[in-house]
C-alpha cells in the first residue's frame, strides 16, 4: 500500500473552494489553443499575476487555513499544473465550470468538493516534482524523509526520538539528521515541536482544555506546554481557549 502524504494535512486544515471573479481568485484554469483546459495556476499567497495571454475558463478562491498550514507555506509563489497530462483533472475543471455557471441548487457544495479533489491532484503533482527550496514540500518529496514526516503527522502524540524517526526513514541517525536539516530546513525535533503546536492551537481554538491538549501532544506538564505555546504564538494557551 502506498504511503499517504496528504490525507492528514487535508483533514487537519480546512479547505474551501468557491467560484470567484478573476480579480479575487487565486486559482485559475487556462485554456489552450484548442479551447480545452490546459493549465491550472494556484497562487498560495492569495493574489495572482495572470498576464492575460491565455483565456481564463475558470476562476476560484481557495482558502486553506492560511500560513499556519505548513504545506501551504512551503509551496512556491505560483504552482503551474499541466492539465493536459491528466484527462481526469480536465474533467474536474469542466464539472466545476458547469456548476459555477448553472446556478443549480447545491452548486457551491459541489464546487467545494470537486475543488478539493482538483487541489489534491495539484498537490500530488508538486510532491512528485519535488522542490529545489528547503521546506516541507522538499521533505515530502524525498521517499525516505517522507516516511518520517508522515509518521509525525499521523502520530503527533507519540514520544518520538531522533532514532525512532531515523528508523522510519531507513537511514542511520547521522545521515537522517543531516538530510532532514538540509531538505526541510530544521531539525526533526524542531519540526515535530512546531507540528504539535500547530495542532494544539487548533484544538484550543475548538475549546479543548489546556491540560488535555498538553497530554495529547506528549508534553510532560501543562506548564511546559504553556511556555512552549507562548514562545511560538505570543499568547498563553488559556487565552486562546477563552477566545474560542
Amino acid at each position: 500500500m502506498a504511503m499517504d502524504r496528504l490525507t492528514t494535512l487535508m483533514e487537519r486544515f480546512h479547505l474551501s473552494v468557491q467560484a470567484a471573479p478573476i480579480e479575487q481568485a487565486n486559482l485559475l484554469a487556462l485554456a489552450g489553443e484548442d479551447s480545452l483546459p490546459a493549465r491550472l495556476l494556484f497562487f498560495p499567497d492569495g493574489g495572482h499575476c495572470h498576464d492575460g495571454g491565455d483565456a481564463v475558463i475558470l476562476s476560484a478562491r481557495v482558502e486553506w487555513s492560511g500560513q499556519r498550514n505548513p504545506l501551504l507555506a512551503a509551496l512556491p509563489s505560483v504552482v503551474d499544473y499541466d492539465l493536459r497530462s491528466s484527462p481526469e483533472a480536465q474533467s474536474l475543471v469542466h464539472l466545476i465550470q458547469d456548476e459555477a455557471q448553472g446556478g443549480r441548487c447545491g452548486a457551491q457544495s459541489v464546487i467545494n468538493r470537486l475543488g478539493e479533489v482538483l487541489m489534491v491532484r495539484l498537490l500530488r503533482g508538486q510532491i512528485e516534482i519535488g522542490s529545489t527550496q528547503t521546506g516541507l514540500l522538499a521533505g515530502l518529496s524525498d521517499p525516505r524523509l517522507s516516511r518520517a514526516i508522515v509518521a509525525m503527522h499521523d502520530h503527533p502524540g507519540r514520544v518520538w526520538t531522533n532514532g525512532d524517526l531515523a528508523q522510519q526513514a531507513g537511514l542511520s541517525l547521522s545521515r537522517f539528521s543531516e538530510l532532514f536539516a538540509a531538505e526541510v530546513g530544521e531539525t526533526p525535533m524542531g519540526y515535530l515541536r512546531r507540528w504539535r503546536l500547530i495542532l494544539a492551537r487548533q484544538d484550543l481554538q475548538r475549546g479543548d482544555r489546556v491540560d488535555a491538549v498538553a497530554r495529547r501532544y506528549a508534553y510532560g506538564s501543562p506548564e511546559g506546554f504553556s511556555r512552549a505555546f507562548r514562545r511560538a504564538f505570543g499568547v498563553a494557551p488559556m487565552a486562546m481557549r477563552q477566545v474560542a
